[in-house]
């Protein structure tokens, strides 16, 4: 089965109706099993997912990774970015960290831009 992360380039407001949808399908009865994120803006989605984090969260899916250090010379770079590739990705909740070791636990991240006002 894919899991699937849906990000979107989108206001507050359709956040919130995300939100309250699942939370009224859950009320109903309903199994609510998505995972949303939401960045304000174009520009925020393609720095936190630029080229080289796309790489990293595929990486980690593919092979996981045990620690920042395993990762850092698996992909063959600087630990400092990675290591700020890892932050972004974590803030942005794309990549979870258990204790030392990161995952992504889905296989596919679904983009969708709002054109409509915010």
């Amino acid at each position: 089965m894919t899991k699937k992360i849906q990000v979107h380039v989108d206001g507050l407001a359709e956040m919130g109706n995300r939100f309250a949808a699942a939370w009224h399908r859950a009320q109903a009865g309903a199994a609510v099993d998505e995972a949303h994120v939401t960045f304000l803006s174009f520009q925020a989605m393609t720095e936190t997912l630029s080229p080289r984090r796309l790489e990293l969260l595929r990486y980690v899916r593919q092979h996981g990774a045990a620690s920042m250090r395993g990762l850092t010379t698996s992909l063959g770079r600087d630990y400092k970015n990675v290591h700020q590739d890892v932050s972004a990705l974590e803030a942005g909740g794309l990549l979870v960290r258990e204790g030392r070791r990161l995952a992504t636990p889905w296989n596919e991240v679904q983009a969708s831009i709002n054109l409509a006002p915010a």
